[in-house]
């Protein structure tokens, strides 16, 4: 009987050890290179071109996120939500030294600061997602005390502007219906950078 114990024990640290090698097997195989936030955005470019992405907390990741990320992207849907200017219905809004609007099909982004570099409550973020087997749009917004940046730089003698941001969006609700929910658990981190967007001139004086 302890032989047949002692049998099962080795053959269930046998089958661990496999499967942990087949996970690092997965996660470090060759394949695509991690692209940082901005890294296909070309200051060159002859078109307006941005990234959004929305990263989802640990807590609200398969396994609290316990899992290497590139092993989540890969067999489990990604650990974060994104969009572009590639992205159906992209769009850019209203953009400046304190304000950037970027829109896509089911998404609304407005990052705004107030003229001390800050980040105000009017920031926000609507976006579908996938909740408990539901496709639902969220509008959610920063904590009562805003964490984040929105930094631009305008070019010499252009109308056109570039810039990253980073924003927590602590506060969810319903975009349909307006109804609160109980997500995110911990504060959802929206990080992204834009290159060559146009920003509006201002209108010529009445003449007197």
């Amino acid at each position: 009987m302890r032989g047949m114990k002692r049998s099962k024990k080795a053959s269930l640290i046998v089958v661990a050890l496999a499967l942990v090698a087949c996970l690092v097997w997965l996660v470090s195989r060759p394949g695509e290179p991690d692209e940082p936030v901005g890294a296909g955005v070309s200051d060159t470019s002859g078109s307006p071109s941005f990234e959004v992405r929305v990263e989802k907390p640990r807590l609200a990741r398969f396994l609290f996120g316990i899992l290497p990320t590139k092993f989540e992207d890969k067999l489990l849907g990604g650990s974060e939500l994104r969009f572009d200017q590639a992205s159906r219905g992209a769009q850019v809004g209203s953009v400046g030294q304190d304000r950037l609007e970027l829109r896509a099909d089911g998404w609304e982004l407005l990052v705004q600061t107030d003229g001390q570099g800050r980040i105000t409550p009017a920031t926000r973020l609507v976006f579908p997602i996938l909740l408990a087997e539901r496709n639902v749009r969220l509008n959610c917004r920063p904590a009562d005390a805003p964490t984040g940046y929105l930094h631009t730089n305008a070019r010499a003698n252009s109308d056109l502007i570039d810039g990253r941001f980073l924003v927590e969006l602590a506060a969810c609700k319903n975009a349909e219906s307006g109804k609160a929910i109980e997500w995110p658990p911990a504060p959802l981190t929206v990080r992204g950078s834009f290159n060559g967007l146009l920003t509006p001139r201002p209108s010529p004086e009445p003449k007197q």
